[in-house]
């Protein structure tokens, strides 16, 4: 990389016959930089008092006056930047100055003589001069001559140029790649292989250009022209070639429309040149910035087009042409300032080298055949590029066996070919789809199946519940009709019973109801509603199991006392603690295992990382030393293994941790549902048992009396739980209803206390109320058994 400023030079346009000079001196020092001083006398119009300054001075690499000759401007300033391009270098030459300064002269040359040839010719007869010279090396030239015309591209080596109007010309068009590389589109690239034909190319580019007579000038060019020359150079056998491109920039020249007085067709034209040289300096200022974070390429074209010489990858001249006239000396002044701005200007120039991506090609095949043969020889196989069909069905069966195979360390081992490889993940890939597919139309139909089947599940379980509620209501009234046809048997009081309370008692605490009817005619029909009604309770239980199978709350209270003190419930407690702490052990052990595998991905990342170093390092220094093993990889080996071993083990103990784990859950479950069969034996023998007690102590008291036995129902979603809140013992001589009426019974005799809201009476009638004693004598028995007698 070569770090340099623009060079800047200077010259000084000879003045014509009616021209006036002005004042100005050159002092060219061979040792330092020249200096330029220019001379502006007090003009007495202005008054006696004039601060103005009187002198400038401009320092320039170097300043050619009006005696110069086209042949040592060029030796000095275009001589040097060709060379460097031919070394690999970009460079750019440009020439700025007002109207009619000698720009294009400097640039293009004269018509008239051949020693008036300029930078551009002369540039072109070097070059291929020194190809010519050089034969080491492959050469092939292009140019390529863009016009920059009202802030248009246009390329003027199109064969269109001539024949067509300018509107109808494509236009060039700058394009940006993402490493922010400029690219015209639009702009040819004409292929010169002597000078001959680039000397033609620059004659039909100057033809074809937009040129204007101004009050200053006959022949000004209208527009700025960028004659580019791309050089690329291969040494033979060398997968290395160079590139680089030379600008020869001819901008057009600014000029004062006030002092001009241009209009029209000019004056647009003016107004466009001017504003592209004022975003040109405004470039070169932001440039000269140190701390600058924005640099406005993009204000214009031209400026887009020149950015690598503005700062970039170039290596970048300047030449001030001067009028030095009295009449032109500020623009002559405005010029040298321009010129100093762009002397602050560093550019780094790089060697343009890349690597020919044809030789590149050819090099990676030969690689390519080389890798194949080797591999040939290791694997004892011939490859070819496609499989045959024998292979594809040998990877069918392979597939299938792994997709098949449910173990999660198992692997689909297809061997070291790519083409089965990838043959093996489209495969896959097409058999995944394929099952998405069924799989959306299985679910599809799976939801209308289960809409069909919800409806008509609906319909049977709305049938089912309405039988249920029947069933209930039947209960109900027959337990009704009992009591009431007790009321009427009494005829002496009034018997105030709330039927639907005394219903729902007794089959909230499932107690068995005695109803003993008088002997009559009525006693018949009474124990023929007391069977149906017995009928009906018996199948409660079965009919709750069907619709639910939950246990009442009764039931749910008898499985607390009956699992209190069974030797199952302490060994499902003993299980549970043993279940909990293997989960522990098993949480633990899968962090630890969680740890290790890390650890292991770790240090696979740091071999990875000295493999990538050494690598580096052999590329760097080669030695002996490095094609050695390294001790520290192995080291890390040895790590990764011992880590893989206590994985395995941890893995081990965890998988029996899992058995196990699984095999105390199903002890736990069939021991609960072992407990649960031996509860609901023990409750249906209660149960015949109190049957078969109570049955015997009626039969003794009174043979006529019709026994109900609902078998432990509790039911309290149609009927109120309040009909009797309170039992209390009383002495057999004591009058329960406050009269003079006794109850006969083999047991001491109850006295019933209801709240307000639902008061019972005793009727008087000694059969009802041995009926209504009976019952609260039950329910006082269930309490017993249940340890609650005193509560």
């Amino acid at each position: 990389m070569v770090q340099e400023a623009v060079r800047v030079y200077a010259r000084v346009k000879p003045l014509g016959r009616r021209q006036q000079a002005g004042i100005y001196s050159v002092d060219n020092d061979e040792e330092s930089l020249s200096s330029l001083e220019i001379v502006v006398p007090h003009d007495l119009a202005d008054g006696f008092v004039n601060n103005k300054r009187e002198s400038y001075r401009f320092k320039f690499q170097k300043i050619f006056d009006q005696e110069a000759k086209q042949d040592v401007v060029f030796d000095s300033i275009a001589k040097p930047v060709a060379e460097c391009v031919l070394a690999g270098y970009n460079g750019t030459v440009f020439a700025y100055g007002q109207t009619g300064s000698g720009k294009t002269f400097t640039i293009t040359g004269g018509a008239e003589r051949y020693s008036d040839r300029g930078i551009i010719p002369r540039t072109l007869s070097f070059v291929f001069d020194q190809l010519r010279k050089d034969s080491s090396k492959v050469y092939t030239t292009h140019v390529s001559y863009l016009e920059i015309y009202n802030e248009c591209g246009y390329d003027l080596l199109d064969p269109r140029h001539e024949a067509s109007r300018l509107e109808d010309l494509p236009k060039v068009v700058i394009m940006e790649d993402p490493d922010q590389n400029i690219h015209l589109k639009n702009l040819s690239l004409q292929e010169a292989t002597s000078e001959e034909e680039a000397l033609n190319l620059l004659f039909l580019g100057d033809t074809n250009r937009m040129i204007a007579e101004t009050p200053m000038n006959q022949a000004s060019t209208r527009s700025h022209c960028i004659f580019t020359i791309h050089i690329s150079s291969k040494e033979p056998g060398s997968a290395t070639i160079r590139r680089s491109k030379l600008h020869l920039v001819d901008l057009a020249g600014s000029e004062r429309v006030a002092k001009t007085g241009v209009g029209g067709h000019l004056l647009t034209e003016a107004k466009y040149i001017n504003r592209s040289l004022h975003y040109l300096e405004q470039v070169i200022i932001a440039v000269a910035e140190k701390n600058r974070s924005h640099i406005p390429y993009r204000n214009s074209m031209m400026t887009s087009v020149l950015r690598d010489s503005l700062g970039g990858n170039c290596m970048t001249t300047m030449i001030a042409t001067l009028s030095i006239d009295k009449r032109n000396i500020d623009e002559s002044i405005s010029t040298c300032r321009f010129a100093q701005r762009v002397a602050l200007i560093k550019n780094e120039a790089v060697l343009n080298e890349e690597i020919d991506p044809r030789l590149m090609i050819v090099q990676l095949k030969k690689e390519i055949q080389e890798l194949k043969d080797e591999l040939v020889l290791v694997t004892g196989k011939q490859r070819t590029s496609e499989l045959s069909q024998e292979e594809l069905l040998q990877l069918d069966e392979l597939i299938e066996a792994f997709l098949e195979d449910n173990d999660p360390d198992s692997t689909l081992d297809v061997g070291a070919d790519m083409h089965k490889i990838k043959y093996c993940f489209t495969r896959i890939k097409q058999l995944m789809n394929h099952s998405k597919i069924s799989d959306k139309k299985l679910i599809s139909q799976h939801i209308s199946e289960e809409k069909d089947t919800n409806k008509e599940s609906g319909g049977e379980e709305l049938k089912r519940l309405k039988e249920l509620l029947q069933q209930r209501d039947n209960e109900i009234n027959i337990l009704v009709n009992m009591l009431k046809k007790g009321k009427k048997t009494a005829g002496d009081a009034p018997f105030q019973v709330n039927a639907a309370s005394a219903g729902c008692t007794v089959l909230e605490h499932s107690l068995p109801i005695n109803l003993e009817e008088n002997r009559g005619p009525s006693s018949c029909s009474s124990m023929k509603q007391a069977k149906d009604f017995s009928s009906s309770v018996h199948r409660l239980p079965f009919l709750s199991r069907q619709t639910g199978g939950k246990m009442s709350l009764g039931c749910q209270e008898a499985f607390e006392v009956f699992k209190r003190d069974r030797a199952d419930s302490i060994i499902i407690e003993d299980n549970k603690k043993l279940l909990k702490q293997r989960f522990a052990e098993a949480k633990c052990l899968g962090e630890k295992l969680n740890e290790v595998r890390n650890k292991i991905n770790h240090l696979k990342g740091e071999i990875t990382q000295r493999r990538i170093q050494r690598a580096a390092l052999a590329v760097s220094s080669p030695s002996e030393e490095l094609n050695m093993l390294d001790p520290v990889e192995e080291k890390l080996r040895m790590q990764i293994e011992e880590e893989k071993q206590s994985y395995k083990t941890m893995f081990n103990h965890l998988k029996g941790l899992k058995v196990e784990i699984e095999h105390l859950e199903l002890l736990i479950e069939k021991v609960k549902m072992k407990l649960q069969k031996d509860f609901e034996m023990w409750w249906s023998e209660e149960a015949i048992n109190l049957q078969v007690q109570q049955e015997k102590s009626e039969m003794v008291s009174a043979p006529d009396t019709v026994t109900v036995h609902p078998q432990f129902i509790r039911s309290s979603q149609h009927l109120s739980t309040n009909s009797f809140s309170e039992t209390t013992r009383v002495s057999p001589n004591e009058d329960p209803a406050g009269k003079n009426n006794s109850t006969t019974s083999s047991s001491p005799t109850l006295r019933t206390r209801t709240p307000p809201s639902s008061s019972v009476p005793l009727t008087g009638d000694s059969k009802a109320d041995t009926d209504i004693l009976a019952f609260i004598k039950a329910r006082q028995n269930i309490l017993q058994k249940k340890g609650l007698g005193n509560k």
